[in-house]
């Protein structure tokens, strides 16, 4: 493992993601696919979906239960919304899709997890993204997705160095098999391990979030303030890396910039609104006065 840097203005400076000029289309922008949802957390996939838009995106889809689809449209009529079919407990059923696949064929980033309920329903959407995958899309895998990792790791390998996994320590414990006090002792040695098991890029959440390569690179973000301890943080986080991706933003370079993004927008609402008590759909609004023009 070398040694860790700092995620500062002077990595920032030095890393900027792609700058869109004349010419450019919402194609080109990139194009975001974000599955997940259920009825319990319908609206998951609204933080996922915006936060992936004001990081550049051009174009996003949803892809959620059938039930919640609608609402989920209307919230963010910027975006096409897929009907899912859901179970019982309201939750994705990992059924054929066609106008999923078409998605998955078309996309340049996928985004699977924010908002799922259940580890069945999280590997089901899993699977449908690794059935279609592609050498030019780039995944990440967030929240309840990612302990379905750990048994579909041979079909992960076909997206070696084009993933993103999110976890903070309840998820990366999980994935790991190691309970959480072993992984607060050893963040970055533990992020280390996994991103070269998986030949991803690890974003590891916490008070001091940890960003792990597969070559043993690490990068250090002091966060973002206790503010974003917050439900839908992580949904938004998500959705920031997943929309840098879409843009060409190499796996390192847009982990990087959406921590950053995240954290540092998380300092600009708290300002205005206060340290605690603002809400993560406040967050993404301040991505574009942070992104380079």
């Amino acid at each position: 493992m070398t040694d860790a840097q700092r995620l500062d203005s002077r990595w920032i400076a030095a890393n900027p993601p792609p700058v869109h000029g004349d010419g450019t289309t919402k194609n080109s922008r990139g194009r975001v696919l974000a599955i997940g949802g259920s009825r319990m957390v319908p609206g998951a996939l609204r933080l996922t979906g915006e936060a992936a838009l004001r990081a550049g995106a051009g174009k996003l889809q949803m892809a959620t239960i059938e039930s919640a689809a609608m609402g989920l449209g209307l919230l963010v009529p910027e975006a096409a919304v897929l009907a899912l079919g859901e179970d019982s407990d309201g939750e994705i059923v990992g059924e054929r899709c066609e106008p999923l696949e078409k998605s998955l064929d078309t996309c340049d980033t996928v985004v699977i997890g924010p908002g799922i309920g259940s580890s069945t329903a999280a590997a089901a959407a899993l699977r449908l993204a690794l059935s279609n995958r592609r050498d030019d899309m780039t995944l990440v895998v967030d929240a309840m997705a990612i302990g379905c990792a750990r048994d579909l790791r041979g079909a992960l390998a076909g997206f070696r160095n084009r993933l993103v996994i999110t976890p903070h320590h309840g998820e990366m414990a999980t994935l790991t098999g190691r309970d959480e006090g072993e992984i607060a002792d050893a963040p970055e040695a533990i992020a280390v391990e996994i991103a070269a098991e998986y030949g991803a890029i690890v974003v590891l959440k916490g008070s001091e979030t940890v960003i792990a390569a597969p070559d043993g690179t690490v990068l250090l973000y002091g966060g973002g303030g206790t503010g974003l301890a917050t439900g839908g943080s992580g949904d938004v986080l998500a959705g920031a890396i997943g929309g840098l991706l879409s843009r060409g933003t190499l796996p390192p370079v847009a982990a990087g910039w959406g921590v950053w993004l995240h954290g540092q927008s998380g300092r600009r609402v708290a300002t205005t609104s206060g340290p605690i008590g603002f809400l993560a759909r406040e967050v993404p609004g301040e991505f574009p006065r942070l992104l380079p023009q």
